[in-house]
């Protein structure tokens, strides 16, 4: 594994120490992550970072809520650089029609989340589910509706291979998610990853968090940012501004896609909301938080078919 690898995979590490330190003060609740990670009080984030991971989980959330809505079936879930996220154990625990899940990530982020669900019943409880039909590998965990796999999820051959091991079904409803993935693989890479899930799936949503803005100086900070710990961004031309973020789908035969940046996500998430996570640590200024949501977005592209439409997956 190269120290590119290394590094991306370290991020995983960081951001689910800035997601349990915004939890920990009460921004959202997951009684889930806590076994992901062991917060100490030297991994308390700045208010900026909480509200920033705060827009960031709740406008995921949003479309993955409306994207149950929008089917009227049991529904597949894929997320590719899944990392620590514990969306699978959110949607059973609320109850919703998941019918297949399954985690993408590299070998040694899979491998220690591998042991930590071995290690915590409340993770493998929902994992096993009643039939309790687990098979278990260092790197890769498979049950009956929950798939943990270890890949480059641009190498389409060994992707196809992957899914076909955990069960996918090409004509189910499927949700796509990526947080902060696509922008560490080549352009040309992931165009093809692209065009290869418009025409694998019949009906499917794909729904991307990542930067925006690059090209500007508070972007080019970021990027010096990352690169000085080892990150090489060999997407971030798709970074750029919405109309790539958008060109990125639509160029690949995906039908629609739609991209805010994360300051139009803010002020479309439920204001109730928003003034109960402000008061939690008050923010003097709030120019900091402006200029880091000018530079993420969540962009919504999709593949409708007869059956299922996906265009009310949205922020309007």
């Amino acid at each position: 594994m190269s120290g590119g690898d290394d590094a991306v995979q370290s991020t995983n590490d960081d951001a689910t120490l800035c997601k349990l330190s915004a939890v920990s003060m009460g921004y959202w609740s997951d009684p889930f992550l806590p076994h992901m990670a062991k917060p100490s009080s030297r991994d308390r984030r700045a208010p900026e970072i909480h509200l920033g991971y705060y827009a960031r989980v709740a406008g995921v959330r949003l479309l993955v809520d409306k994207f149950f809505e929008a089917c009227d079936t049991a529904v597949q879930v894929i997320n590719l650089g899944a990392g620590f996220d514990t969306t699978f154990w959110r949607l059973l625990e609320e109850g919703r029609p998941v019918k297949n899940f399954v985690e993408i990530d590299f070998a040694g982020v899979s491998a220690r989340k591998c042991h930590l669900i071995k290690r915590h019943k409340e993770l493998m409880g929902l994992v096993a589910g009643e039939e309790a039909d687990i098979r278990l590998s260092k790197t890769d965990l498979h049950s009956t509706r929950y798939h943990l796999v270890a890949a480059d999820f641009t190498d389409l051959p060994t992707l196809e291979a992957k899914l076909a091991e955990s069960e996918v079904s090409f004509s189910c409803p499927t949700l796509i998610l990526a947080e902060c993935a696509l922008v560490y693989v080549d352009q040309n890479k992931t165009s093809k990853m692209m065009s290869w899930l418009a025409n694998k799936f019949s009906s499917c949503t794909f729904v991307n968090y990542e930067q925006l803005n690059m090209n500007d100086r508070f972007g080019q900070v970021m990027l010096d940012n990352l690169m000085s710990r080892g990150c090489m961004l060999a997407g971030v031309t798709a970074c750029k501004d919405k109309a790539s973020q958008v060109a990125r789908f639509t160029d690949n035969g995906w039908d629609s896609a739609q991209c805010w940046n994360m300051n139009e996500v803010y002020s479309l998430l439920p204001q109730g909301e928003v003034q109960r996570v402000e008061a939690i640590e008050r923010l003097d200024e709030k120019e900091l938080l402006r200029q880091l949501f000018d530079h993420y977005c969540i962009t919504v592209a999709r593949k409708n078919s007869a059956s299922f439409n996906f265009e009310s997956v949205n922020f309007d």
